[in-house]
């Protein structure tokens, strides 16, 4: 029988001690607490701490860099051109003015007219509102993440050894820790719902669902280190509505579900994934549709009406957007939702980048990928408005009073407001908004001309 020397017999009891106490830290700091929903505020102290060693950074960057007498690069905040929101028809009329000196109503094409639309496509591509919007912010300050801004390179001893210092707690103490939270979260999770789905319906169960969800995505929380800040929580969505929020990240669905109980709305999907659906439709009202499903918007309609209209079902989340952007801007909200009728409760979620990149751009990286940038980013900092309900009104049509809530969620969370399709993501502009600025300048010409006609 093989025998343990006694160092080996006493690193093997360090290990076994070691790991005892690591668990038990965990129980007593993180799970127990997340349970009950307490914080010891441990986490605002680490971010506290964080700030102050990220303008230190920061401040010894910029004065390395002047006295090397490397320029400071600044990055654009409001992009490289400034726009003023002016009309296809008021443009031209100031260029042919400018230009000609005629009058816009005396001719009916002017060649000038073609700069117009030529100068537009250069502002296209100088200052695409689109493409940027899928790319991660640049930061003006220095994180110590592998993400950072143009001014960083070598300046002293000291800031190097703090950023491999950096490297070393992340990789080493904080990835362990959090991939062991969002194991033990995601675990809880299929075997919470699991058993909760056998019990008969009832407010027993609907109970136990409710706060089974709840305590799983506040541990998932935890795993990622973050710090959410809810505001006006009075107006909090309630049973038999929908709550529509812009979208940066999947965790969007963690940090929002951690304060209060939602019904998921998603395709099926397979693997580890459609195990976790599969379990959680069970104890609770979630509408998942198979990808044959998606494609039909009657169908999904239909499915989310019957939700609503039950007054005892917990509210929906959807993200109207149906893509991830990069928390500077909310895109073109897709009017499926806003069709129903029901009553909308808007939501506006802002990431602080300075502790870690919440986007996920999908077409660069895998969700793996994604998920080991964010559990080896400081934190994920954030805040999330709640919102007034809003209700559809008589004379509005559903893209109206889409864009309508859209605009409260940008205005709340300080972001841009844009009218772009964030599909233009992975696909080519539509044919759609081309054909709208033609008709725009042909019914100028047209209408000027028949103007003319009738005097």
């Amino acid at each position: 029988m093989f025998l343990l020397l006694p160092f080996d017999s006493l690193v093997v009891n360090l290990l076994g001690i070691s790991i005892t106490v690591l668990f038990t830290l965990l129980l007593v700091f993180i799970i127990v607490p997340a349970i009950f929903g307490v914080s010891f505020g441990i986490r605002r102290v680490y971010m506290k701490t964080l700030l102050k060693i990220f303008q230190w950074a920061t401040l010894r960057i910029e004065r390395g860099a002047k006295e090397k007498n490397h320029p400071l690069y600044k990055p654009y905040v409001n992009g490289i051109i400034a726009k003023e929101p002016t009309s296809l028809e008021e443009e031209i009329k100031e260029m042919r003015r400018s230009g000609s000196g005629k009058a816009l109503d005396t001719p009916e094409f002017e060649l000038s007219d073609i700069f117009y639309f030529c100068r537009k496509g250069i502002e296209t591509i100088m200052d695409d509102e689109v493409t940027k919007r899928f790319s991660a912010e640049e930061l003006e300050s220095w994180n110590l993440l592998s993400r950072t801004n143009y001014n960083f390179q070598y300046i002293s001893l000291r800031l190097t050894v703090l950023w491999g210092l950096g490297v070393l707690i992340r990789y080493c103490f904080l990835l362990p820790l959090r991939i062991a939270l969002a194991f033990t979260g995601i675990s809880l999770l299929v075997i919470g719902t699991t058993v909760v789905g056998y019990l008969p319906n009832g407010r027993c169960k609907e109970f136990l669902s409710k706060h089974v969800h709840l305590m799983c995505y506040r541990i998932c929380v935890r795993a990622l280190t973050a710090i959410i800040t809810y505001h006006d929580r009075e107006n909090r969505p309630r049973n038999g509505g929908i709550c529509v929020a812009n979208h940066t990240s999947p965790i969007d669905v963690i940090i929002l579900a951690s304060d209060g109980y939602y019904a998921m709305v998603g395709q099926i999907h397979g693997g580890l994934m459609g195990v976790i659906q599969r379990a959680m439709v069970k104890a609770c009202p979630h509408v998942w549709f198979e990808r044959s499903e998606v494609k039909d918007r009657h169908l999904v309609a239909k499915r989310l009406t019957e939700h609503v209209q039950d007054k005892s079902k917990l509210p929906i989340l959807i993200f109207p957007e149906g893509t991830c952007i990069n928390n500077t801007s909310v895109m073109m909200f897709k009017k499926g939702s806003f069709e129903i009728g029901a009553t909308v409760y808007p939501v506006a979620i802002k990431y602080d980048p300075q502790f870690g990149d919440a986007f996920w751009n999908s077409s660069k990286y895998g969700m793996v990928t994604y998920l080991l940038r964010m559990m080896t980013s400081w934190a994920i900092v954030c805040s999330v408005w709640y919102l007034p309900p809003m209700t559809r009104q008589p004379e509005e049509d559903a893209v109206q009073f889409a864009n309508r809530v859209k605009s409260a969620i940008a205005r709340q969370g300080g972001l841009v407001d844009l009218l772009w399709d964030g599909g233009l993501k992975r696909e080519k502009v539509k044919d759609a908004f081309k054909e709208e600025q033609q008709k725009l300048y042909s019914k100028m010409i047209v209408g000027n001309h028949e103007d003319r006609s009738r005097s």
